[in-house]
């Protein structure tokens, strides 16, 4: 079983950045990727970017190539995701999921493919 906790979000202006983490506990190995989604009152959630289990592999969403990077710290059993030039329309519930795929190289932002979930921090940027 994997436990999965977010961290890092919070109130900042249109312009500036917050990182995020989420700490893994239980077995993660190589074989397990994590993306991170976020989900705004009424609107569907969204795949924000994908890292492998090498962590050699990524994915964003189209929308938010250049501004996030996701991470991943093997030796702290933690995934992030930095988040600059932040604008109002990312205010959101941001979540990490994880799952265990049959290769080091699996990345994926859809939501179905997850097993694992946080329970979600919330980020709010003030125009």
């Amino acid at each position: 079983q994997v436990q999965l906790v977010e961290s890092g979000g919070g109130s900042v202006q249109a312009g500036g950045s917050l990182r995020l983490s989420c700490t893994a506990s239980g077995h993660t190995d190589r074989y397990y990727y994590l993306a991170w989604f976020r989900q705004a009152p009424g609107k569907e959630r969204e795949g924000v970017a994908t890292i492998s289990g090498s962590g050699d592999n990524t994915l964003y969403a189209s929308s938010l190539k250049g501004r996030f990077a996701v991470s991943r710290d093997f030796a702290k059993n933690t995934w992030y995701l930095q988040m600059n030039s932040l604008k109002h329309e990312d205010t959101s519930m941001y979540y990490c999921a994880a799952a265990s795929g049959l290769s080091a190289s699996t990345v994926s932002l859809l939501p179905s493919d997850y097993k694992y979930w946080g329970q979600g921090t919330q980020v709010t940027v003030s125009s």
